[in-house]
């Protein structure tokens, strides 16, 4: 059996700053993130309102997630190791001194999944 996980990020980016987001995101973030993790791909919203169902269908006071991305790792462990690793390189961190609003995600979550078969 692998021990191999997806970690699905999901934000939440406050609207007034999401259009300078994404350009960041499409011209900087995500090219790097791709190239130094093992990124499935990075979806950011177009703009067609959200489905909720449900037996209790409660959205946020954030909103919808408009941002989500999955990232592809060996194990937990190796996400552990990695991961904050990754995140405070140097390369990494001159792309995030570009940020246009780095105090624009209004909430984040990260799960981890394994293939269920």
């Amino acid at each position: 059996m692998s021990d191999a996980i997806v970690e699905i990020r999901d934000y939440t980016f406050e609207a007034a700053t999401f259009e300078a987001y994404k350009q960041w995101a499409n011209e900087m973030a995500v090219p790097w993130l791709k190239a130094n993790l093992d990124v499935i791909d990075f979806w950011m919203d177009c703009g067609i309102e959200a489905e909720v169902s449900g037996s209790n269908p409660e959205v946020s006071s954030n909103g919808q997630p408009n941002i989500t991305w999955i990232i592809r790792w060996n194990s937990i462990e190796d996400r552990r190791a990695r991961f904050g690793k990754t995140m405070s390189s140097p390369e990494w961190q001159a792309i995030w001194a570009k940020h246009p609003n780095e105090n624009g995600y209004l909430h984040m979550n990260a799960r981890f999944l394994k293939a269920s078969a």
